[in-house]
């Protein structure tokens, strides 16, 4: 037995730290201690604004920044974790992680911040794209739940450190709030990074997968091909749809003018639009490893083709009743249970389609499609001028309906021949091995 067959053997047998469920669980909470780069920054910005006054435009900038940042070198970082595995990439995520935020502690003027954006950016993908990695590759045969669970920590770290945040933010100034959180953050994620071994699945796991792809494929080699493109389309399409609406939950309760009106739920009053976003947020964890789950169970297409149609008929029904204050808590938590998932399916189909050799990078270069589909939110700005949101509700609608449809008549049928074609190869090659 060779080295790489012993280290392959013992990862499998692996118990302790190194057990795959416990490789999963250190990602989760690599992405939990990353989650206020995206989640804590809004907490932020009125405290720099009253320092600083550069305006809460110029400041938001630099928010934009990171997530260009962080979504576009995915695919980059994805792929230095298929060569060089988890830990170093990890590391340098876990350093740029803590100084992005400690720079910031020290940002006075606004080109620092937003190269501390850039900082910040490099640092939440690097940890992002090589979690979702690890739990692909350490998991074919539960893709789905496993990028669902990861995903969904990037939500709960930032629901865990909200208020502490506020709180220090509120006595001890947004500065210093900053340099410490930056600092715990920082250091956390790399002493978990140095736990993280390079990932590989369970026999056992192989066998149950019934994975499409009996190849792996490079970013390269997948860019090539016409399914991948099909996946990119329905991913920009489903993101832009949700974020059309979603990036304008605000406005368009303040235009219906329901925002302020008091609700009461579990024994809490709150503002509606307040109570809205909270609900929201907890559909929008939970439907991660929730339709991750089904997806394993019932299919990547078909997931699809439930969950994106529901998203789309949510949209119409927050259209046509969102006047009332019920009507719009219900539907608006519907579309964010139907498009959070998005997270999930997309990496496990990924990997499920083109193998798990090179699923960081390949899964990364598909999460591209995010930042995409940010650039065409703005559209929701021009299509609802003099209050047409009935316009961002029918388009969003349109797109995610479309998705779901091409799920099944586009995307099933192409992956299906592309199956067909990956057995005849394998068959032929048997052949010639055993006749040579």
């Amino acid at each position: 037995m060779n080295n790489n067959q012993t280290s392959a053997s013992s990862i499998q047998s692996a118990t302790g730290y190194k057990n795959r469920w416990m490789q999963l669980i250190i990602g989760i909470a690599c992405m939990a201690f990353m989650a206020n780069l995206q989640y804590g920054w809004t907490l932020f910005v009125t405290p720099i604004d009253n320092a600083h006054h550069w305006g809460k435009a110029a400041i938001q900038l630099a928010f934009s920044i990171f997530i260009v940042t962080e979504t576009w070198l995915v695919p980059i970082e994805g792929y230095l974790v298929d060569k060089f595995g988890p830990r170093p990439v990890v590391a340098v995520g876990a350093v740029c992680a803590g100084l992005g935020w400690v720079m910031n502690s020290y940002a006075d003027s606004l080109a620092m911040l937003y190269f501390a954006a850039v900082v910040s950016g490099v640092g939440a993908g690097c940890v992002y794209g090589t979690c979702v990695g690890n739990a692909l590759k350490l998991f074919p045969d539960r893709r789905g739940l496993a990028a669902g669970l990861t995903a969904a920590g990037f939500g709960a770290g930032a629901a865990i450190t909200v208020i502490p945040i506020a709180n220090m933010i509120q006595t001890a100034g947004y500065e210093k709030t900053f340099f410490t959180f930056g600092i715990i953050q920082g250091v956390c994620i790399l002493v978990l990074s140095m736990l993280l071994i390079k990932p590989v699945a369970p026999k056992s796991a192989l066998a149950k997968a019934g994975s499409v792809a009996n190849v792996d494929y490079t970013t390269k080699q997948m860019l090539k091909t016409p399914v991948f493109w099909v996946l990119y389309v329905m991913f920009v399409l489903v993101a832009s749809g949700g974020l059309m609406a979603t990036a304008q939950i605000g406005p368009i309760a303040n235009d219906f003018g329901i925002a302020a009106l008091p609700m009461t739920l579990f024994g809490a009053t709150l503002p509606l639009l307040t109570m809205t976003l909270s609900i929201d947020n907890v559909a929008n964890g939970l439907t991660r490893p929730l339709c991750g789950f089904v997806s394993d169970k019932i299919g990547r297409e078909n997931t699809m083709f439930i969950v994106f149609i529901g998203e789309g008929l949510a949209l119409l029904g927050l259209m046509k009743y969102g006047h009332n204050p019920y009507a719009f808590m219900a539907f608006a938590a519907m579309v964010f249970l139907c498009w959070g998932e998005i997270f999930s399916i997309f990496p496990a189909i990924c990997a499920d389609t083109f193998g798990s050799k090179f699923a960081a990078g390949n899964s990364g270069t598909l999460y591209t499609a995010k930042g995409t589909a940010a650039l065409l939110v703005p559209l929701a700005s021009v299509l609802s001028a003099g209050g047409g949101w009935s316009r961002v509700f029918v388009v969003a609608a349109i797109i995610t309906i479309l998705a779901g449809l091409s799920a099944k008549l586009i995307l099933s049928p192409m992956r299906k021949r592309m199956h067909a074609n990956h057995a005849v190869h394998a068959a032929r090659a048997e052949e010639v091995r055993v006749t040579a």
